[in-house]
């Protein structure tokens, strides 16, 4: 199913494109980062953005797999436009040293178990708990956005070892970690597929 881009994000992209070279990166890091730089239009994301095209690829053939997708909250989950996503924060309830964000990201795990995708782009608290659970994930975008706890969690994030897209800096948002995801849902499959 191939996907159908809109003459003005063809024209986003030459003009991103025309303001920073992105031919540099290989060819998935490419693509998220001119995917969130094209969400935010914030050029800055070409050098904040941490992430492995190794860990990339594996992450992106997962994705094709079928692995679930977690989010922290709904707004990521409606950026993402061509999968179902998981998120159980209207389930989740805060209790003594634990957000509801935090507990959401819990139930998450218990309903998909080890290799999805989680995509948090709110709170810093639900990167952290996943971080304390044995959740062996495919991919951790993790690009919650504040002044609190942000940098810091996504510091954590990186320090782990767990594949992974960050960015060090207090930038985010569900708008750029669904970007993240998007870029790898549609990215092609196969090099015949492959356009630039």
């Amino acid at each position: 199913m191939n996907r159908v881009v809109h003459p003005i994000e063809q024209e986003s992209y030459r003009r991103l494109r025309a303001r920073l070279d992105t031919s540099r990166f290989p060819p998935l890091t490419r693509a998220v980062v001119e995917r969130v730089i094209h969400s935010a239009a914030d050029l800055e994301y070409a050098s904040d953005l941490v992430m492995d095209e190794g860990e990339l690829a594996t992450a992106h053939a997962a994705l094709h797999a079928g692995a679930p997708v977690v989010v922290d909250v709904e707004m990521v989950g409606a950026g993402i436009t061509r999968r179902e996503t998981v998120c159980r924060l209207r389930d989740a309830r805060a209790e003594a040293g634990l957000t509801r964000s935090a507990h959401a990201i819990r139930l998450a795990y218990e309903q998909v178990g080890p290799g999805a995708l989680w995509v948090i782009g709110n709170a810093p608290t639900a990167l952290e708990e996943l971080l304390t659970l044995d959740a062996s994930p495919a991919l951790v975008i993790g690009l919650p956005v504040g002044f609190v706890g942000a940098v810091e969690s996504k510091a954590a994030l990186r320090e782990s070892g767990l594949p992974a897209v960050s960015n060090v800096s207090e930038k985010g948002g569900s708008a750029v970690a669904a970007a993240a995801l998007n870029a790898l849902l549609y990215h092609p499959t196969s090099p015949s597929e492959e356009k630039s």
